[in-house]
Order: C-alpha cells, then sequence, then structure tokens
C-alpha cells in the first residue's frame, strides 16, 4: 500500500498533469490560429484529465508527494507543450527583410524554392533600403533563415505569426527521395 501511495500515485498524476497541459499549451495556440473543430475537442480531453488529477489529490490531502508529483507534472507539461508546439510548426508567418544590400541574389533564390515574394522600395534612417515580405508555413522557417543566412547575412528581419493568409504563393511540398522513386516505379 505505501509503494502506491508514494510512488505510483504520485507518478500518474505527474503523467496526468504532463498531459494535460501539453494538450492545453497546444489547444490555446490552435485557439489562436481560428481552428474551431480541433480546440474544443483538446479542451475536452485536458480537462478531463485534469479532473482526475484533482480527484486523486482530493482523495489524498495527507499525501504531500502527490502534492509534488502535481507542480511538477504543470511544470514538465509547459516544456513539453512548448517542444510539442515547436515539432508541429502549425500556422503561417510573415517574413519581413530589410537589408540595404541588393536582393537580386536572395530574391532569386527565394524564387527558386517557390516562395512569392514581394519587394518594396523603402527609405531607413541613413539610407534607401529593400524591404521583402515573404508568407510562409512555419515549417519552412528554417529554410528560408537558412537561404538568408547563405545569401546576406547581415539583413535585417523579423517573423511574425499571422492568423490566415489567402490566395499567396506557397512552396510545393517536394515528395520524398523514398516516394519518388515510388512514384517513378508507378509510371
Amino acid at each position: 500500500m505505501e509503494w502506491y501511495t508514494y510512488v505510483i500515485l504520485p507518478a500518474l498524476i505527474f503523467v496526468a498533469r504532463i498531459l494535460d497541459v501539453s494538450i492545453g499549451t497546444i489547444r490555446i495556440i490552435i485557439v489562436s490560429r481560428g481552428n474551431r473543430l480541433l480546440a474544443p475537442l483538446l479542451g475536452f480531453f485536458e480537462v478531463l484529465i485534469w479532473i482526475l488529477a484533482m480527484g486523486e489529490i482530493l482523495q489524498n490531502l495527507d499525501n504531500w508527494v502527490c502534492y509534488i508529483a502535481y507542480a511538477g507534472g504543470f511544470a514538465a507539461g509547459n516544456y513539453i507543450g512548448m517542444l510539442l508546439e515547436e515539432r508541429l510548426a502549425i500556422g503561417t508567418l510573415v517574413f519581413r527583410i530589410i537589408t540595404q544590400k541588393d536582393t537580386t541574389p536572395l530574391v532569386s533564390a527565394l524564387y527558386k524554392e517557390g516562395y512569392g515574394v514581394t519587394e518594396i522600395d523603402a527609405k531607413g534612417k541613413f539610407s534607401k533600403v529593400n524591404v521583402i515580405y515573404i508568407i510562409l508555413k512555419r515549417k519552412k522557417l528554417q529554410q528560408v533563415q537558412s537561404i538568408i543566412q547563405q545569401y546576406n547575412p547581415s539583413a535585417f528581419y523579423t517573423v511574425e505569426d499571422i492568423r490566415n493568409a489567402q490566395y499567396g504563393v506557397f512552396p510545393v511540398n517536394r515528395p520524398s527521395t523514398f516516394r519518388r522513386r515510388i512514384l517513378k516505379i508507378k509510371r
């Protein structure tokens, strides 16, 4: 009985908190993106898991190990939720590049990768600058950053989340090498 009370029950509470807080983190991001179908479903499971964990805490008010597990699970759930969100890379971004350098090679490289690019001539504090806008899926962020690093490493840029984008030019997902071979065989 001691084993269950001071090891297994706190471990279950810890895992439950990791799950419900991770789900909550993803749910908040999905709500901010306007997904009206998935957010309530995630909210249901988030609260269901929370109620189960709280029920065990309330039944074991004299067990301080459960309190530690509850708090530790909350902290770990926040961390894991952020990692999951980073991996999922949900959403669309606006990538704004401001540079004094000639943008032709950079823009050509972005076009080559399938990105839609909008260029604007502008005036900065000290001189004329070029402003480049790109709308991209979050999963493509590192690819665009590496292109900029290659063609204009000193460029100033900002990245912002956007809720919605319509009628843009987005790169087509290229099939993996394995999938290309399968498609070749089918032809």
